[in-house]
């Protein structure tokens, strides 16, 4: 199995940017970029943050504010803090490098098993096994490995058999190669059996019951919620407040249209004057409803009402975000925000400019 997928490998590996370099930092990146991304939107990310931020030390000096600009769009933006916060700890302890073992890797901020040990086989060669969704998927066919993947007991399993292909020097090139197998053969859905160079030695093929691994334990469906949010204009209705989510929070680090989830038996307007009043200890007055953005997160999806308001009392304080702006509209995509606020600053800006037209 091992000397046919390594052939295999040989002549149809990805071209992938981050596959025509061995700094590790960049490899990092690549890795940290590709958690819950696919390969076709990582890679204008890859060669972006790249431009911007060259060095372990470019990223360890730069603002969050220009780091989170830059992650903007992709989801998942804790990655890019502890990335950031991975290379500052690059800088004080292993001179401004990333360390070659697994040990000191996984010390580092936000990386977890997975990318220690992607960065420590690609960039170091380092003889250790990786377990992503697509080697988790091969595995679990090639050897019909019952159980759910998440539960630990199948994912150690999982590693056992992992671990045991790992040619001594070449387990970089072996994990990549499991990678791409499952990336382009082994896919979810009707598998590419007949180009498949390990089929004649893979357990559920032989079988016939490749769709049933890996095995899954059903989902619960994910939790509504209703968010409301607020375009709050200044006087002169030149400048509209933002606030930026506190690092810890989800999406920390983004600025959005201050707001809050709507509570059992509120109104939007009622539930928004509330959350302005905690989060900045302002009051408005609530006008006319922009738009609804509907939007789905890992664990829930929401509905984000936007309504138009008027700043009328209270200046602003950091109740419950870490800054706040009053922002020209012709500037609000200046700032990094959220998918669904980026959706609503489009509508915003068209509505805006759609009034400056003449005979409007």
């Amino acid at each position: 199995m091992v000397e046919g997928l390594l052939r295999w490998y040989a002549t149809e590996a990805r071209d992938l940017p981050w596959r025509r370099t061995k700094d590790p930092y960049a490899i990092l990146v690549s890795e940290i970029l590709l958690q819950q991304t696919r390969v076709e939107t990582a890679i204008p990310y890859y060669e972006r943050f790249l431009r911007a931020f060259p060095t372990v030390t470019a990223l360890a000096e730069a603002r969050i504010d220009d780091v989170l600009k830059l992650w903007e769009g992709l989801g998942y933006y804790r990655r890019a803090h502890h990335l950031q916060r991975a290379v500052r700890e690059m800088v004080r302890l292993h001179d401004a490098r990333v360390p070659a073992g697994l040990a000191a890797l996984r010390a580092l901020p936000g990386i977890g098993p997975y990318t220690a040990a992607a960065v420590a086989s690609i960039a170091f060669d380092v003889d250790t096994p990786v377990l992503d969704g697509n080697v988790v998927r091969v595995l679990s066919r090639a050897f019909r490995v019952p159980g759910d993947p998440a539960r630990a007991r199948t994912r150690r399993a999982l590693e056992e058999r992992a671990r045991a292909l790992v040619p001594p020097g070449r387990a970089g090139e072996m994990n990549q190669a499991l990678m791409d197998l499952g990336a382009r053969i082994c896919v979810p859905r009707a598998p590419r059996c007949a180009a498949c160079p390990i089929a004649e030695e893979c357990a559920a093929h032989d079988h016939g019951d490749e769709q049933r691994f890996p095995e899954r334990s059903a989902k619960r469906p994910a939790p509504h919620r209703d968010v409301v949010a607020g375009v709050v204009w200044a006087r002169g209705r030149s400048r509209v407040l933002l606030a930026q989510r506190k690092v810890g929070d989800l999406l920390g680090g983004l600025w959005e249209f201050p707001g809050g989830t709507v509570e059992a038996g509120e109104t939007l307007a009622g539930a928004l004057e509330r959350e302005l009043d905690e989060e900045l200890g302002i009051r408005v007055a609530v006008g006319e409803h922009l738009v609804t953005v509907h939007h789905a997160f890992t664990h829930f999806r929401m509905a984000l009402h936007v309504l138009h308001c008027r700043h009328t009392a209270g200046r602003p304080q950091t109740h419950g975000c870490a800054a706040f702006a009053w922002v020209e509209v012709e500037r609000i995509l200046d700032y990094a925000l959220s998918v669904a606020d980026q959706k609503v600053a489009a509508i915003l800006l068209a509505e805006v400019r759609g009034r400056r037209e003449p005979g409007r």
